[in-house]
């Protein structure tokens, strides 16, 4: 166990790619137990990948990235545009519904986050927003895709723990737009303190016309997340096939709906998608000793049993928990926190009384919110390396968001019925 955890923080510290880190974690657990055969290591590693339900994963990212180039993406930023010309902080504004619109279609944080900053960003910067407010809007409010189906972290929380990803998808719609409504107050209030674009009162309000025109022209992409809930309710697919039908219906949408998807494009989003799953699959497929060594020396027993001395009451657990997937979000991968962290605290959700689904939409939202939080978060990184802007301007910018996202969270773990009434409306 010593060896295990040794080589895992000094890889973890010396900066080396997350999928090596655990690799060869694992690797060194299996050759420091004489008793334990080192080839089944290799063999857990394809073992990994040798799973049907997760094809989504692949299949949902190269959806994705079609989406991005066929047109669909600039036909929501037109709609978020037209909602909210008339607010306080408008072009901030447009981030946090355009992210809400887009969790429906990328289901990765990173990637959104990275899309809208290169979008809006240059925008922002001549409309006088400082570059940290401009990449904390950007990458935090990408943390609502995280909730809106398809989300891949949903996808491999529900994979991992056996739990129905039809019952998850359907139960991120609520948290999703509670989180929309929680971030455009807190853009709104941010935006006034520092007198960032108020509103253009010569700008008319919007009218019905123009917003059925517009939802005409996006209704393809907004139904995407509807007609997967629907089609795996109602058996039309598995969640595992849903992402191939999410493939088809973004070409289907591209080339003959909006007719901007070209081979050009469509290859563009093929190289995109490779880099994506490459790194994704090692991730995955690396942690199957590293997974196995956590449960040989029985880890999740002992925390477990950790927890419950400190206390019994189910939602200090989640807090307890939650706060602990916080702090490890800000050092290990997402994916990886799936991974590995699933089967340990999911037996302790279930001997609690707690739904796993709960537990799993309040689990993906603090896991991913680790990709925009220093010192190693993916997504800040990027998001700060399209503007140039200092990582210190963005964590000072960002406090506010954090703020409003984590007592969302704590209203989430104390009212179950919220994140659980469409899944229980839908499935039974």
């Amino acid at each position: 166990m010593s060896l295990l955890l040794v080589c895992f923080l000094l890889f973890l510290v010396k900066g080396m790619p997350i999928a090596f880190v655990i690799g060869i974690a694992g690797f060194a657990f299996f050759a420091s137990v004489p008793y334990l055969n080192f080839q089944a290591a290799t063999q857990m590693i394809v073992s990994q990948s040798q799973s049907f339900a997760f094809l989504a994963v692949p299949f949902f990212i190269f959806a994705g990235n079609l989406m991005n180039v066929s047109g669909i993406t600039s036909r929501l930023l037109s709609l978020s545009k037209l909602i909210t010309r008339r607010m306080y902080g408008g072009t901030a504004q447009v981030s946090v519904v355009m992210s809400t619109l887009m969790g429906g279609v990328s289901g990765s944080a990173t990637a959104d986050a990275t899309m809208q900053t290169r979008i809006l960003g240059p925008t922002m910067v001549k409309l006088g927003y400082r570059k940290g407010y401009i990449c904390s809007v950007n990458c935090t409010t990408a943390l609502i895709t995280a909730t809106i189906p398809p989300s891949l972290g949903l996808i491999i929380f529900g994979f991992v723990g056996e739990v129905s990803i039809g019952r998850l998808f359907a139960a991120g719609i609520i948290p999703g737009f509670l989180m929309m409504v929680a971030l455009m107050t807190t853009t709104t209030i941010t935006s006034r303190y520092h007198k960032y674009e108020p509103p253009r009162t010569d700008l008319p309000k919007f009218t019905f016309t123009e917003l059925f025109t517009n939802l005409k022209d996006s209704i393809w992409a907004l139904l995407f997340p509807v007609i997967l809930i629907v089609g795996i309710r109602f058996g039309v697919f598995t969640p595992s096939e849903s992402g191939a039908f999410a493939v088809i219906y973004a070409i289907i949408v591209g080339k003959f709906v909006y007719k901007e998807l070209t081979w050009e494009n469509f290859k563009e989003a093929l190289i995109a998608t490779l880099k994506d799953n490459g790194a994704i699959m090692l991730i995955i497929a690396m942690s199957g000793p590293f997974s196995f060594a956590l449960t040989w020396v029985r880890l999740p027993v002992a925390l477990s049993g950790f927890i419950f001395g400190i206390t019994e009451n189910p939602q200090a657990l989640v807090l307890l928990m939650l706060g602990f997937l916080f702090i490890t979000g800000m050092f290990v991968d997402s994916n990886v926190n799936f991974l590995l962290l699933t089967p340990i605290f999911l037996p302790i959700v279930t001997t609690a009384g707690i739904d796993p689904v709960h537990f799993g939409i309040l689990m993906a939202t603090i896991v991913t919110l680790g990709v925009m939080t220093p010192p190693i978060g993916s997504a800040l990184y990027t998001v700060c390396g399209i503007i140039d802007c200092p990582v210190e301007d963005y964590t000072v910018a960002s406090i506010p968001f954090f703020v409003a996202i984590c007592v969302l969270l704590a209203i989430l773990v104390f009212l179950p019925n919220l994140v659980l009434f469409i899944p229980n409306m839908i499935f039974g």
